[in-house]
């Protein structure tokens, strides 16, 4: 049986080892505090989507039309 040697007194090496032992997994859980969105607040992304569905295919063959 090995001696007892308070944590404090052993090598970093050794508490890193401990350390870590001792540190289970989170699985499939992510410890990240997580939030739904705010629906008043702006939304760059959303914006972003409605402007590229504007130009669609029949608006930049109309331009086409009016150059020719």
């Amino acid at each position: 049986m090995e001696k007892y040697i308070p944590f404090e007194k052993l090598s970093k090496k050794k508490q890193r080892a401990l350390a870590a032992r001792g540190r289970g997994s989170w699985g499939g859980l992510k410890p990240v505090t997580r939030k739904p969105e705010n629906p008043r607040a702006y939304n760059r992304r959303k914006t972003r989507k409605w402007s590229d569905e504007s130009i669609s295919a029949s608006s930049v063959s109309r331009l086409l039309r009016l150059e020719a």
